[in-house]
């Protein structure tokens, strides 16, 4: 007899399912209670010539072995073993394949782009959602989904270098996928694994690589020639088209990667227009080039249609009235802390401020070029002042030779306004303040070295009032329960503020991540900071794009307010996101109340971008014509004052025409953002639809209550005890002494977390587990892929199979109760499917299922799903002996003698056999229209698509239950 895809063969004296093979010469063998990580290939023509002198070499066609009236033990077995064999399924027959293999357990407005992806062909979508909603959540939902699918096999996320590791980590923790991460410090070593005249991007099908290594004229031919079928761009808005070369080369690479229009192309950023319309349209038009010429603020209907396709962008009150009935979000508490300048250092800022307004205004009488140089080397020098002492030493102390090329005005936006492009440079600013010291006569010159003397007589909490406050402040937090990230503009006064924090809290564990440190390097910096352990991070921007941090802590102070509003969310956001488990998190505006700089940033910027937040619920860029920006700073600060003595109280604003021409394009981009986020909300996708989907899913593979029950029912079965944390809410404590595991069986044991020594630090001997998702603090997610699950469920379903009448679980169960009023035969069937998708493909897919019998022989009877079901939790109301529970289970089995029937016609003629092929077919029908129904806007795909059931289905166990006999 033939073997087929999805049947059970047998070879090496071992029972396996014959897989679907993408090369034709192999036979692809799975074990019966195995996963994709044991599946064997064996050459066709090697299996067949071993064949001839060693038999079991051969594949043969052969049955599921059915379950004996021996293999009996306690009905609740039946129950774990429906679990175990749930949870071990991967290739799950609904149509979210994805979800048999991720690590999370995603919320419902997280599948709206992977329904939409569904509906495209190719993939070309632009996920614009708000800071902290989870766009890599969505982003990796859409790749894991196109890999089990098929539809892909090699695959690349594009994005900043100091992203890559978290990406890799993302995909190898949340899609239990292996990437390799390609930027200038890996490469070689990369190089270095793969044979001659093979590349890097052949060899490693998943990368995640460098947007600024690939986009090098070097490096870019390479990776286009052997370029994925899928490129994933993070932070897609700094590769928009732009004067800036760096963000061209970028524009220009996505460019070549979106000619291919086979190519799947997944773009992501929280801020999709710059308030330049032609490089918003220019990222549009990596999805269809058309969308380059649309203006966008005139579209008609069918225009917003087709990109509505192609494009979502939802705030997150958006995501709660619409799609969740609980806020995934924490509440976010914000807090206004002031401070005084002392009198030294209000010495230095009225010296600082006179000498700055004067070179400000004597410069209009030089070229252009050499006034923009001190107005950058004005803006550049109070801010640094403001920012803490330590930065204005920096600025000031250790100034070398600088030649200022009088034909072109040096570019300095970047050390004094924090652009949306690029993450801000956070070294002292020294390069535009030496540029405007060459503009200066003797005296100008020596009044700065005078500056930079004053601010080192103010280092430390005694002279500086602004660092003494700062540190009050994160007392605070700390007693408050928070754990606080100190946000600095520059190096220099992240370190100090750091170094005084740690002299002033020593129980409290402080780190400081600046720019100045690899990527690596603040990587391990974040991992060492202990979750148990009371803790502050003090950092530069160099962690406020893009970067988790909330895991780890749970509030943000702003210790030099951002010039940028666009800043001030990107920090908060990193504590204020999805995943954090916190109810609440605190964001701190911290400013001087005699701190005129901070009046002025505050009236100008920050006070606009609140109101815009309020009115349209979430935050718009400020528009990033820095000239205006830069211009109303100017004027405020330097010549709409109404007193000119430098002993000013504080600096006012007036009406300015600067400041209105900024406020009124602020206005105008926030309308056309309300208007974006009003239609590319996808309201037209319906929450209870998604959920629908979910629900069937969670069906077949088990959610996370079910992956709960079968955890605690069999832990303790194998002999690991799980206690609840008195301490915290849903986390449970596993013991990891090995005293504590001596009886538990090794494949369960391997899988726990070790207990060792490593130097000098011993390891925890108490793990922390929860089954919910965001996880608490300090605790692991216990998903249905989690290592520990799927050892566990894998050595329960392993041990029913291979050893009859085991202690942990067996196949068949029998129980007297009184759910029941006749004698009644629930089936646990695992039912293979081949899904036939257009081109030609062919690919397994997979669900256990619950049938049920009342009466035996013709006159039985089948049971609704649910009630069978039901029947699984039953409880027992009086002892059955073992000998009437192998006379029941050998008529039972009798009752199925048609099971070993393995051709066409499987079932017919016998009424159980008819019964379970017309509910297996009618299932089928069912999974075929959902696969469908979710690429519905896709014609091609759906007509030529087919789910067709593989006979017979695996028996993997019996459980009958007798009715009480009422006397």
């Amino acid at each position: 007899m033939a073997v087929n895809p999805g049947s059970v063969v047998q070879c090496r004296n071992r029972h396996w399912v014959l897989l679907p093979s993408e090369n034709d010469d192999f036979w692809a063998l799975r074990p019966l209670a195995g996963t994709e990580e044991d599946v064997v290939n064996i050459h066709k023509q090697l299996s067949q010539l071993l064949g001839y002198e060693l038999p079991w070499e051969r594949v043969q066609p052969a049955a599921f072995p059915l379950p004996t009236p021996e293999d009996v033990s306690d009905a609740s077995g039946a129950h774990l073993l429906w679990h175990a064999a749930r949870l071990t399924l991967r290739e799950g027959a609904t149509p979210f394949r994805s979800l048999g293999r991720i690590s999370i357990r995603p919320r419902t407005y997280q599948f709206v782009p992977l329904l939409m992806a569904l509906r495209l062909d190719p993939v070309r979508l632009f996920i614009a959602d708000d800071v902290g909603v989870g766009k890599t959540i969505e982003a990796l939902l859409i790749a894991r989904e196109l890999w089990d699918r098929g539809e892909i096999r090699r695959f690349t996320v594009l994005c900043p270098p100091y992203l890559c590791d978290q990406w890799a980590a993302e995909l190898a923790q949340k899609c239990n996928l292996e990437p390799v991460v390609i930027r200038s410090g890996t490469i070689s070593q990369l190089e270095r694994m793969v044979p001659h005249g093979e590349s890097v991007y052949q060899r490693f099908p998943i990368h995640v690589a460098s947007i600024d290594f690939v986009k090098t004229e070097r490096n870019r031919h390479h990776f286009l020639q052997f370029c994925p079928e899928l490129v994933i761009v993070d932070e897609a808005h700094g590769a928009a088209q732009s004067n800036v070369q760096a963000h061209q080369e970028r524009h220009t690479l996505l460019q070549d990667i979106a000619k291919d229009p086979r190519r799947h192309v997944i773009l992501l950023t929280a801020t999709p227009h710059s308030g330049i319309e032609g490089a918003f349209r220019s990222l549009l038009a990596l999805l269809r080039p058309e969308f380059s010429q649309w203006d966008l603020s005139s579209l008609d209907e069918e225009q917003r249609k087709v990109l509505a396709l192609h494009f979502v962008q939802r705030t997150r009150a958006d995501i709660v009235n619409l799609w969740e009935k609980e806020t995934p979000f924490p509440d976010r508490i914000q807090e206004d802390r002031t401070y005084e300048l002392s009198p030294r250092y209000r010495q230095l800022f009225q010296r600082t401020y006179s000498f700055c307004r004067d070179i400000v205004r004597t410069g209009g009488e030089l070229d252009t070029p050499r006034q923009r140089v001190r107005y950058w080397g004005a803006l550049a020098l109070l801010r640094c002042v403001m920012s803490s002492p330590a930065a204005a030493v920096s600025a000031l102390a250790n100034r070398g030779a600088f030649e200022l090329d009088a034909e072109q005005a040096p570019d300095f936006p970047q050390f004094v306004f924090e652009s949306e492009e690029d993450r801000t440079d956070d070294e002292a600013p020294t390069p535009p303040i030496q540029a405007a010291e060459q503009t200066l006569p003797d005296l100008g010159r020596r009044q700065l070295r005078e500056l930079a003397q004053l601010a080192e007589a103010l280092r430390g909490p005694e002279e500086d009032s602004k660092l003494e406050r700062a540190i009050r402040i994160v007392a605070d937090l700390l007693r408050e329960g928070f754990s606080p990230i100190v946000w600095c503009r520059y190096v220099a006064t992240a370190e100090y503020v750091a170094e005084h924090l740690e002299a002033r809290l020593p129980n409290v564990h402080v780190v400081c991540v600046t720019g100045r440190l690899g990527e690596e390097e603040r990587q391990a910096k974040i991992e060492s900071i202990e979750a148990d352990h009371p803790r502050v991070l003090v950092a530069t921007d160099c962690l406020s794009e893009g970067v988790n941090l909330q895991e780890k802590f749970t509030a943000v102070v702003h210790y030099d307010l951002p010039w940028n509003p666009n800043r001030l969310e990107q920090r908060e956001g990193r504590v204020d996101r999805f995943g954090q488990t916190a109810k609440k998190v605190k964001a701190v505006r911290f400013f001087g109340r005699n701190n005129p700089i901070d009046g002025v940033v505050i009236d100008v910027l920050l006070r606009k971008a609140d109101e815009i937040h309020r009115t349209l619920g979430t935050h718009v860029p400020v528009p990033e014509e820095s000239e205006d920006v830069v211009e109303a700073l100017l004027n405020a600060l330097f010549f709409r004052v109404q007193q000119h003595e430098p002993d000013i109280q504080q600096l006012r604003l007036f009406e300015d025409e600067t400041v209105t021409r900024l406020h009124d394009s602020w206005n105008r981009r926030a309308e056309r953002e309300r208007i974006s986020r009003t239609r590319f909300a996808q309201r037209a996708l319906k929450p209870e639809e998604v959920q629908r989907e979910l629900e069937a899913t969670d069906a077949v593979l088990g959610d996370p209550e079910a992956v709960r029950q079968f955890v605690l029912t069999a832990a303790q079965r194998v002999g690991l005890t799980l206690q609840k944390d008195p301490r915290r809410e849903g986390v449970w404590r596993i013991d990891l002494d090995p005293e504590a595991l001596v009886t538990v069986p090794d494949p369960v044991r391997l899988a726990l977390p070790r207990h060792e020594r490593s130097g000098s630090r011993a390891a925890p001997k108490t793990w922390l587990v929860s089954f919910d998702s965001p996880t608490p603090e300090g605790s692991e997610y216990l998903g249905r892929n989690h290592r520990f699950v799927a050892a566990l469920a894998r050595f329960i379903l392993e041990r029913a199979l291979t050893e009859p009448g085991n202690e942990v679980a067996s196949r068949c169960g029998v129980i007297r109760t009184q759910a029941v009023t006749e004698l009644t035969s629930v089936l646990l069937l695992r039912v293979r499917y081949l899904l036939q998708q257009p081109p030609g493909q062919l690919l397994l897919a997979e669900e256990v299922s619950v049938l049920g019998f009342a009466g035996l022989g013709s006159s039985a009877r089948r049971l609704s799903p649910d009630q069978a079901l039901g029947l699984l939790t039953a409880r027992p109301d009086a002892n059955v002996p073992l000998p009437e529970k192998q006379e029941l289970l050998t008529r039972t089995l009798a009752e199925l003698a048609f099971w070993q029937r393995g051709d066409g016609r499987w079932g017919a003629g016998h009424p159980w056999g008819e019964a379970l092929r017309q509910a297996i077919e009618t299932r089928a029908e069912e999974l075929e229209q959902a696969h469908k129904r979710i690429r519905q806007a896709v014609s091609e795909r759906v007509r030529g698509l087919q789910l067709l059931p593989q006979f017979p289905p695996d028996l993997l166990g019996v459980l009958i239950l007798q009715p009480v006999v009422r006397r």
